[in-house]
């Protein structure tokens, strides 16, 4: 009996140090994106992005969580606005917008405190495509161990990608309704 215990030990710890490995030679950052067309001018697609007012409009994550706790603070919308959050499916934490060309980009510094601590990057690019405009969103920050670790097992593309998916289209149905039925 203490053999086989001894080879399953063994061969937990080896699965372990493989794993490890393997982490360690994934990349040092990380990027997901995805993108959509939203049959809309920049300017009323760029509203729902600049101002977190608007993104409980179609936010994924703003769903999530009913007793989602928010917090806002500094400017309503532009660089300087801060939008953070505490909820039990949510976790926790706090963006800011860092950089902002109206009509065209805005750039949010992300800062996660649950259910793991991340600083993280999020730029929304607006390309106008004919009458539609090209929405490009994109998050990425840096692969520590950890997170190489959970790469290998859940794939962050697609732990993450599907909610970009979620939100783009809830933008895209938000933004494609008549400007009076549109947020605020």
């Amino acid at each position: 009996m203490p053999t086989i215990l001894l080879i399953l030990l063994l061969a937990i710890i080896a699965a372990v140090g493989l794993l490890l490995i393997l982490a360690s030679r994934k990349p040092d950052r990380f990027e997901v994106e995805r993108s959509i067309a939203i049959a809309a001018p920049p300017e009323r697609v760029f509203a729902l992005i600049d101002d977190f007012h608007n993104w409980a409009l179609w936010s994924p994550w703003e769903k999530l969580d009913p007793d989602l706790s928010r917090r806002y603070s500094g400017p309503t919308a532009g660089a300087g606005a801060v939008y953070g959050w505490e909820g039990r499916k949510a976790g926790a934490g706090q963006m800011t917008i860092t950089e902002v060309q109206p009509g065209a980009l805005v750039v949010i510094g992300l800062a996660f405190t649950k259910p793991f601590k991340a600083d993280n990057v999020a730029r929304f690019e607006l390309t106008p495509e004919g009458q539609a405009t090209r929405v490009r969103w994109t998050m990425s920050g840096k692969a520590a161990l950890m997170s190489k670790v959970m790469d290998l097992l859940f794939k962050m593309d697609r732990m993450v990608g599907g909610d970009f998916e979620k939100g783009l289209a809830a933008m895209k149905a938000q933004a494609e309704q008549p400007p009076a039925a549109a947020g605020r």
